[in-house]
């Protein structure tokens, strides 16, 4: 039996966050990203099978929502009367977490994606793989280079995230 809506929004809805914040930064499109791929699901949710892995298909959903973000905000022209001066520090937290979204906006899209699905939303490679399209093992191997990556862009550690570890459920693969 599938539980209430309600209850998947709650036990899901920080690691829809996370993936729409990995895929757009921590920028108010990610929270409409977020909102979107909660609609949306709503809609769909009274046809989902009772067996589904209710987790990947919202982190299919918020993929597809936080894409479809990115191609309307190439679409759009910003008018602005003045070139502002400094580069605006809206929504950064802090140093450190400036310095990890910017190393993780800097990779190649697909080692992002692939970083984001595997170690934010905690979904396994063969589910990242079926979301990007390709094998586990390529997803693997994009994931491996993109964490490499962002190590070497920090310095070598390995960075304390304010992102919280995925929760794990009983029978997850």
């Amino acid at each position: 039996m599938k539980p209430p809506f309600e209850q998947v929004v709650e036990i899901h809805g920080a690691t829809v966050l996370r993936v729409c914040r990995a895929v757009l930064g921590p920028r108010p499109e990610s929270e409409d990203a977020w909102s979107e791929t909660f609609l949306a699901a709503l809609r769909a949710y009274p046809g989902l099978p009772p067996d589904a892995n209710v987790q990947a298909w919202l982190v299919t959903i918020a993929h597809r929502k936080a894409l479809d973000a990115v191609r309307a905000a190439g679409r759009r022209a910003v008018p602005v009367a003045d070139v502002p001066e400094r580069h605006s520090t809206i929504g950064i937290v802090r140093d450190r977490d400036d310095a990890l979204w910017r190393a993780l906006a800097a990779l190649p899209e697909r080692q992002r994606l692939t970083v984001a699905y595997h170690h934010v939303a905690g979904l396994p490679f063969r589910e990242v793989a079926e979301i990007l399209g390709g094998t586990p093992e390529a997803a693997r191997r994009a994931s491996s280079d993109g964490i490499r990556a962002l190590r070497s862009a920090l310095g070598g550690a390995r960075p304390a995230s304010t992102v919280p570890a995925p929760p794990t459920a009983k029978g997850t693969p």
